[in-house]
């Protein structure tokens, strides 16, 4: 508001001055070379009728732009510090800890209200980065409670002498031990696949051969399972820059997690297409349990599960589809999942960019 006064009253000045300076003399001037200097009074009433005239009409007009600039100014600056007060309330609310707090776009033009739409965004995912965190923690914490309890117990049982270290002793305490050291490593799996960008060996890959490779993997697992498993690769599809190792691990941990909730006598598909903006899909649909629309948004999470009731052996560890995300934004990729509802199954779709020609 200050700036803007100052550059008013400057202009103002500056007019004045101008006007005050060159006015007079141009008018005289003009009297002159009308043939009037023979009429001195005359002359020197023309000229101070000149600059009074021009002294109010100047006054008058810079007076008028003077508060007209400076009223725009104090509203446009009252509506600026009304948006920005908003923002730093809002930015101080999230810093002491309320995530859900929200800014309404100001309508004072095209970047405060992406400033706004900024803001928002990034309030969205702290909040929903520290739900993901609480729950990391009460998922991490569920995980090592059963088995530090059972090992706890046993150990207890042996101390007091009411238990024995029989073979079957050995054998459950080494049990929960292996079930907290895969905790460890689904943990190490899931930062590592994560931290990934800087360690990929991109080379010329064919889609065909990659989705070949994990459907031969695959195939026993699911004969022995009683589900379906069919392979449809369109023809032609362009050359990928991949890490075949890294694909691969993207394309059976899809596999994995279509035949673990997919019942015996169920199907699914391996497939892979060329899209409209030429990226290749691939694909791996199934007729299985299906997501709840809802949960959709959440099942690339660490340690998220469709189904909270599952245990570790049936429900898995939660984090596959977690390396999975990893691994495609590394290559510059997306992954999606699409289902109609519970029952009606899920798709995973992984789009790539096509490796330049």
């Amino acid at each position: 508001m200050a700036a803007l006064t100052l550059v008013v009253v400057a202009g103002g000045i500056t007019a004045w001055i101008v006007a005050g300076a060159v006015g007079p003399a141009v008018f005289h001037e003009h009297m002159v070379e009308a043939g009037v200097e023979a009429e001195p009074m005359a002359v020197m009433h023309a000229e101070e009728a000149f600059q009074s005239a021009s002294a109010l009409a100047l006054a008058i007009a810079l007076a008028a732009s003077v508060v007209a600039s400076l009223a725009v100014s104090l509203f446009l600056t009252r509506r600026i510090a009304s948006s920005l007060g908003t923002l730093s309330a809002a930015t101080t609310r999230i810093a002491a800890g309320h995530l859900d707090s929200r800014v309404a776009r100001p309508s004072l033009g095209v970047e405060f209200d992406q400033l706004a739409d900024a803001f928002n965004d990034m309030a969205r995912q702290l909040e929903e980065s520290d739900a993901l965190r609480q729950r990391l923690l009460a998922d991490v914490a569920h995980e090592v409670r059963t088995p530090v309890a059972v090992i706890g117990a046993y150990l207890e049982g042996l101390e007091d002498g009411v238990a024995t270290l029989t073979p079957q002793t050995v054998r459950v305490l080494r049990d929960q031990g292996t079930r907290l050291a895969r905790l460890a490593a689904d943990l190490a799996a899931v930062t590592k696949a994560e931290q990934g960008a800087r360690n990929l060996v991109l080379a010329p890959t064919s889609p065909d051969a990659l989705l070949t490779t994990a459907f031969d993997a695959a195939k026993g697992r699911y004969v022995t399972a009683g589900v379906d498993l069919t392979l449809n690769v369109e023809p032609g599809l362009p050359t990928l820059a991949v890490d075949a190792d890294r694909m691969s691990q993207v394309l059976g941990n899809l596999l994995d997690n279509a035949l673990r909730h997919t019942p015996q006598g169920g199907s699914v598909r391996l497939g892979g297409r060329l899209t409209e903006d030429r990226r290749v899909r691939l694909t791996v649909a199934d007729t299985g349990e299906g997501i709840d629309p809802g949960q959709l948004g959440l099942v690339f999470e660490r340690f998220y599960r469709v189904d909270t009731a599952r245990d570790r052996d049936r429900g898995g560890s939660g984090i596959g589809l977690a390396i999975v995300r990893a691994i495609v934004q590394a290559h510059g990729g997306t992954v999606t999942a699409q289902s109609a509802g519970l029952g009606q199954g899920s798709t995973f779709d992984v789009e790539l960019p096509a490796a330049p020609r």
